[in-house]
């Protein structure tokens, strides 16, 4: 069972589509999967074209997601699809997982999770009640730096955490992108109806959150956001910034903007405790910075024999050789392969391999753009972190 590959599907990702691309890379690299089916266009000819450049079979190229799930769930056990991994835009996520779960698939969805909270939650309990595995791909967890950041944390080296910063400054969206038409990735983030009700806050903002709250080990209980439209005729925003408060008492702050001309994606997290804190930012990913009260600064390394078996099952070459995004997303993929495996062997998973992001990660996530877009419109300075609808 060990070496057998997983069949996977995948539905979105066809030309244009930068994200689809990373997600195949990703199912390639620790040769976990086989992609032997597909949807990556609702336009049929540009599908096709996609899945015969990918060398799929003609008859497993599919008109549609319905098509595709449907068409599995009819074949053989030991031929049909295993996972699917829904690389669409944020409006195409809830119903072709839906459907997935519901025909026994397990399920890897791009962030965020879905169009809105309440898709969210109708989607744990499908996960709840199908006993089906979801991977919600928040990459940064998968850095090897950000599992011994989260690992230094809960073993109480800082002490009671503190204080935490986390920031994601983009600058790709300073100008009116979506205006100009040939711009896939603008036109569709910036459009509420594909998008959702957020824009900065629900592309990256999220990426933050999941950061923070992975890395910490603990949730948000309060926010006070101030969001904002910086380009003239744009629909959502496009940047803001959030108060926080967590769960032990402790407060923080949270940035994202996609309209920091220059700016490419170094989303950057700092926590601090009682006895100590640490660094982590996305353009030097190798590093983790670690700053103990009195003591000299330490510059912990990927892929030195000090670092926690998190780390170390998350890397994959000698320490000196940089790793990054795509390895950190493999990670995620590889990660929940093992998960499957060894549920398939009747066998429980160990705590590495369950270290990845799920539904619950997903309906925090939906939770997160809801409350944050509510609080900046609101006169209210403080507002509870709801998961209520």
């Amino acid at each position: 069972m060990g070496n057998m590959k997983l069949r996977l599907g995948m539905i979105g990702g066809g030309p244009g589509a930068f994200i689809g691309a990373i997600h195949r890379i990703a199912a390639r690299m620790d040769d976990e999967y086989s992609l032997v089916c597909g949807v990556f266009s609702s336009d049929t000819d540009k599908s096709a074209s996609m899945g015969s450049t990918l060398g799929l079979e003609k008859k497993r190229i599919y008109a549609n997601y319905r098509q595709l799930i449907e068409g599995e769930a009819l074949l053989s056990a030991d031929e049909r699809v295993q996972v699917i991994s829904i690389v669409t835009p944020n409006h195409l996520h809830f119903e072709p997982a839906k459907l997935a779960l519901e025909n026994g698939f397990h399920v890897i969805l791009d962030k965020p999770a879905t169009f809105s909270l309440a898709e969210a939650i109708e989607l744990k309990k499908i996960c709840e009640k199908t006993g089906r595995l979801l991977c919600l791909t928040h990459t940064y967890t998968g850095y090897p730096m950000v599992k011994e950041a989260r690992q230094l944390v809960l073993s109480g080296k800082l002490g009671e955490i503190t204080k935490i910063y986390v920031e994601y400054p983009q600058g790709w969206l300073s100008r009116f992108e979506e205006g100009s038409g040939d711009n896939k990735q603008a036109s569709w983030r910036t459009d509420p109806a594909k998008s959702g009700i957020a824009g900065a806050m629900g592309d990256i903002g999220t990426h933050a959150f999941n950061l923070v709250e992975y890395v910490s080990g603990l949730q948000v209980v309060k926010l006070c956001a101030d969001v904002n439209t910086v380009v003239g005729g744009r629909q959502l925003d496009d940047d803001g910034a959030v108060l926080l408060k967590f769960s032990n008492g402790s407060s923080g702050v949270l940035m994202a903007t996609q309209i920091a001309s220059g700016e490419e994606n170094n989303i950057k997290i700092r926590v601090y405790g009682q006895q100590g804190g640490l660094e982590w930012q996305q353009s030097d990913a190798n590093t983790l910075k670690l700053m103990m009260a009195d003591k000299p600064v330490q510059l912990l390394r990927t892929g030195g024999p000090y670092l926690s078996s998190f780390a170390g099952l998350n890397t994959r070459t000698p320490a000196g050789h940089p790793e990054g995004y795509l390895e950190a997303f493999a990670n995620l993929y590889r990660n929940f392969a093992q998960t499957i495996k060894a549920s398939l062997a009747l066998q429980q998973p160990s705590p590495e391999q369950l270290d990845f992001p799920g539904i619950e990660e997903g309906v925090r996530g939906m939770a997160f753009i809801e409350n944050v877009i509510r609080s900046g419109k609101s006169d209210q300075k403080w507002s509870s972190f709801s998961l209520e609808i």
